[in-house]
């Protein structure tokens, strides 16, 4: 338990903790690290730095990270690629706010 009485390993529960390394984060998605240099590098991802100066990357990242491969895998620049998943964040987002207007009680 930590001061705040809160179990630590409730962290990792947010998908904004950065709890993985570089190495880490490269096996699980597959990839080579100098794939999420570049990420880095090109600030579309900007991952945490631990006191040392190593980086850290969160679930969310990750994720991006992914989305970001499977495009560039298809081909698309990487300008592109950008572009595309800003896009489909924003078209989950309006989605996801035409489902809450629609479950309001109409008001006539």
């Amino acid at each position: 338990m930590t001061t705040e009485g809160q179990d630590p390993l409730r962290r990792l529960d947010d998908p904004e903790y950065p709890a993985l390394t570089m190495s880490q984060a490269a096996d699980l998605l597959g990839v080579q690290a100098a794939f999420l240099r570049s990420l880095d590098s090109s600030g579309i991802i900007s991952p945490h730095r631990s006191p040392g100066g190593h980086r850290r990357y969160s679930r969310r990242q990750l994720t991006l990270a992914a989305r970001m491969r499977v495009l560039l895998d298809d081909g698309h620049p990487v300008a592109s690629a950008e572009v595309i998943v800003g896009l489909q964040d924003e078209l989950a987002a309006a989605r996801a706010d035409l489902a809450r207007l629609r479950e309001r009680p109409r008001r006539d």
